[in-house]
């Protein structure tokens, strides 16, 4: 079997699968696993670009895609006044004084020298830190004072929401340059420590900073791209529509809100994979496949392999912090608690195994592939564990085992990539 063939079964394997789901639970649910499938493609597209272009590993996926997500309400959300006229300013007043001080101990450190550098540095970080303390816990009380049970934040811009999408990016490339400036020196399995510890401190100050995005008590209503269901169920015209398919209309608004969705997504990880194929097979790309085949060999050449980890570490943090950003726009909220390795990180990596690390056709498949098996595992273990329990006397063996159902999830998603591993070793779509 050719290797266009081998990919074109495989895709059409995964839309039979999609499809059978529509036809076999509900159009609504074939749709929502179409929508985070596209999503999961493009963070999986993002993990391939740095490990399969590069040999980087990162797993601190889940602090970009949260910096995605952290993106949404940053733009679109409307500004909260009153918060702004409490403390916002004084908010901003301290950020800086913060950031000047770590400015000025990086000058004084660079301009001096001898015994008294060391005391000068901290004496500046000493003094910049009450300053900063001083004037930013003050604007912080009184902006989460502000309704705390409604708002108790900043706000946003009040921009339009697909603005939000490339700010994601933008912001986990910003992140992704000052972790990269920090840890890409670092031997492979000391960065991968590090952008794991780096990606929960990301999460640990969304949870704990009200003032920016409301913490744990998350920032709903987000605006979306798409129209709103009960807006198209008044619509007269639509409601018209709706009935010609034999369709009610709130069943037919929520698919056509889904299906705007995917046209969104399917526009956006489309152009993604097209400028990562075109990357691929530029001089560029077989650089980076160089470097990360044989780095001695490739700084022989004189090639600056540092500063080339650095590109694809932006770019790839990037795609996943638009995922990331999409994602939230797809939920209509930002819920910090959400953010987990298991999901945000070991899933997707995952995905780029199982699909087939370095190839950009493989990490898409790999994510609709995994994400379809990670939803319907429970729905299909629950009822293979039903039918199997069905001959048992109620106890406390029965109650257990279908109780276990939850924990299948865990259990296949091992089982598939042992699979993989042991019959195609460099996944189903391998590097060509």
């Amino acid at each position: 079997m050719t290797d266009r063939l081998r990919a074109v079964s495989l895709f059409a394997l995964v839309a039979l699968l999609i499809l059978g789901t529509g036809v076999l639970q509900s159009w609504n649910s074939a749709l929502l696993i179409l929508n985070m499938g596209l999503v999961s493609a493009l963070m999986a597209l993002g993990v391939n670009l740095q490990w399969g272009f590069a040999g980087l590993f990162n797993v601190g996926v889940m602090g970009f895609v949260a910096l995605g997500g952290l993106a949404v309400v940053l733009t679109s959300m409307p500004p909260v006044g009153a918060a702004w006229q409490a403390g916002g300013l004084r908010i901003l007043a301290g950020l800086a004084l913060g950031a000047a001080s770590v400015v000025a101990a990086v000058l004084a450190w660079r301009r001096t020298s001898g015994k008294m550098r060391g005391w000068i540095v901290a004496a500046i970080l000493l003094v910049g830190f009450f300053l900063y303390r001083a004037v930013f816990d003050a604007g912080v009380e009184a902006v989460e004072a502000v309704d705390a049970a409604t708002s108790g934040y900043l706000g946003g811009l009040g921009l339009p929401v697909l603005l939000a999408w490339p700010v994601g990016g933008l912001l986990a490339a910003g992140a992704a340059w000052i972790i990269g400036k920090t840890a890409l020196g670092l031997r492979s399995d000391y960065l991968a420590i590090a952008t794991l510890g780096i990606a929960e401190i990301v999460i640990a100050i969304l949870k704990n900073e009200d003032w920016m995005a409301r913490g744990v008590k998350n920032v709903n209503g987000l605006p979306r791209p798409v129209p709103y269901e009960i807006d198209l169920q008044a619509d007269p015209a639509f409601v018209e529509r709706a009935a010609g398919f034999g369709l009610d209309p709130t069943t037919a608004s929520t698919l056509w809100v889904k299906a705007g969705y995917a046209l969104l997504f399917t526009v956006v990880l489309v152009i993604v994979l097209i400028l990562a194929q075109l990357a691929l097979k530029s001089p560029w790309g077989r650089m980076m496949r160089a470097i990360r085949d044989n780095e001695t060999a490739a700084r022989a050449m004189g090639k600056n392999v540092t500063g080339r980890h650095l590109q694809v570490f932006i770019l790839g943090s990037a795609i996943c912090g638009i995922a990331g950003a999409m994602m939230t726009t797809l939920d209509g909220q930002l819920t910090p608690t959400s953010y987990q390795p298991l999901r945000y990180t070991f899933l997707i990596w995952v995905m780029v195994i199982v699909g087939g690390s370095g190839n950009n056709l493989g990490a898409v498949l790999g994510g609709f592939f995994i994400w379809f098996a990670w939803v319907q595992v429970e729905p299909l273990g629950q009822a293979i564990m039903g039918l199997v329990t069905s001959g048992m006397a109620e106890g406390e063996l029965k109650r257990h085992l279908l109780d276990s159902v939850q924990h299948m999830r865990l259990l296949t998603m091992g089982v598939i990539l042992l699979l993989v591993l042991r019959f195609s070793p460099r996944g189903l779509l391998p590097e060509r």
